[in-house]
């Protein structure tokens, strides 16, 4: 009973505010400070959204044969793709003789294909902090859209405002996770088999004495125009439906340049003045 109350604690401790508090106190040389709001963002949200529209972008282009109910109903969709996919298929080709006969990569290959890295979960290098996430191969720039944290959306605009809880995400999807033939969200950050490889964000380990942060979170509303095929890879949905309110993201941007093998680990903790 007692192992059961002190997993349940550690599950739930974070939301007490004397908790936080007091680990605010014990952490205060591990916080991120920012001097104004203003200056809270990393990176611009075009770069944001550019970075996504590549990768998922070349993702979709990669599981293009998948995509044939979304294909038939917004012919002028397969129209703008074809090229794109052209263009895979004699790459691929040159690359023949590294791959041969294969044109679908796995998604961590077009993650690196796309960005020059790609990442993955690993045991964290912090004596017992679990899981953490790890570049694995390339280099990751000061500056890069390195994760994304999944999860819901909450309807208060904050930092805490994407929740992560398997039973209650899958709850709160159903039914509202799928227009018609067009997916519009990526659930599959709950299982082993990830669609989107950048959805990895929650496993992001906090940083230490040792360890300090070299990524940092960064909220990104999604903007109306997103195209609608290319939401089947946001790892994200609004909490409520009866809100009509932007979806908003949390990204990790990378904070320095990230060599291969390095593991991730950014600031629970953000001080904005």
């Amino acid at each position: 009973m007692l192992r059961a109350l002190r997993r349940r604690w550690d599950s739930y401790k974070h939301r007490f505010v004397p908790w936080v508090a007091l680990n605010l106190r014990r952490k205060r040389r591990t916080l991120r400070y920012v001097p104004e709001n203003s200056q809270d963002k990393i990176i611009t949200d075009e770069d944001v959204f550019a970075t996504l529209m590549k990768v998922f972008k070349a993702l979709f282009v990669n599981d293009f044969s998948r995509q044939t109910h979304i294909l038939a109903l917004l012919p002028e969709i397969k129209c703008k793709y074809l090229e794109l996919v052209t263009a895979e298929l004699e790459r691929s080709k040159v690359n023949s003789c590294h791959h041969p006969s294969k044109h679908v990569f796995s998604p961590e290959e077009v993650l690196f294909n796309t960005l020059g890295f790609s990442i993955t979960r690993d045991r964290s290098s912090l004596v017992s902090a679990g899981t953490g996430v790890f570049v694995t191969k390339g280099f990751v720039p000061k500056g890069t859209v390195v994760s994304m944290y999944p999860g819901r959306s909450t309807d208060h605009l904050s930092r805490e405002g994407i929740q992560v809880n398997t039973v209650g995400h899958s709850r709160s999807c159903s039914r509202r996770d799928q227009l018609g033939p067009f997916q519009m969200s990526d659930v599959s950050w709950l299982t082993a088999a990830l669609q989107n490889p950048l959805a990895v964000g929650q496993y992001v380990n906090n940083c230490s004495y040792e360890k300090a942060a070299n990524v940092c979170y960064q909220e990104f509303d999604v903007p109306g125009s997103f195209p609608v095929e290319l939401k089947q890879y946001l790892p994200n949905i609004v909490y409520s439906h009866d809100i009509q309110s932007c979806l908003r993201c949390v990204v990790l941007v990378t904070l320095r340049d990230i060599k291969q093998g390095e593991e991730l680990f950014s600031n629970y903790f953000t001080v904005v003045n």
